[in-house]
């Protein structure tokens, strides 16, 4: 089995998907230049989970905002070697990929979000949560079918410099 990013996304990505269902997105957004988000904001709720995040093996920076009327994150900074980006399945770029979709609050449980997350390399969606337990961490499960069957990843809030040329991390 791969470690989660090998190639650039695969280290810590490719084993969390592998063990039960996680994934990245990726970007080179323009806004990335901008400051990352304060770590002030109220825990729980939607602004909590808005902004930059780095993966738990610190191999991938997502932006998590919002996209219509639910959240969503993308892959805007990948750790690879040389100077080829990493491919997904279809062999197109993972920078910019979307991969986390349609995270809407839950009903039953306060201040967590269930959605999507895709595998870059399979192209298979998987049930998601997000939440964000205290300030500058977010904790995301994938799962197949029910929670009890994933695994969780703790990222924290990034606030390191903009990302290189085609998402390069720095």
């Amino acid at each position: 089995m791969k470690n989660f990013m090998t190639r650039g996304v695969q280290t810590g990505i490719k084993a969390f998907f592998l063990s039960s269902v996680l994934g990245v997105s990726a970007a080179l957004l323009p806004a990335l230049a901008q400051p990352a988000m304060a770590d002030s904001v109220a825990m729980g709720g939607e602004d909590s989970l808005m902004g930059y995040w780095l993966s738990q093996d610190h191999d991938g920076v997502f932006k998590i905002e919002k996209c219509g009327e639910t959240v969503c994150g993308r892959l805007i900074g990948l750790r690879y070697d040389g100077m080829d980006v990493p491919k997904g399945h279809d062999g197109k770029t993972e920078c910019n990929l979307l991969m986390l979709t349609d995270f809407r609050p839950l009903k039953d449980e306060k201040n967590k979000w269930e959605g999507n997350i895709l595998d870059p390399d399979s192209g298979h969606k998987y049930d998601a949560r997000i939440w964000s337990p205290q300030s500058g961490v977010l904790k995301l499960r994938g799962y197949l079918g029910l929670p009890i069957f994933g695994e969780t990843q703790t990222w924290t809030r990034y606030s390191g410099p903009p990302m290189g040329p085609v998402c390069k991390m720095p």
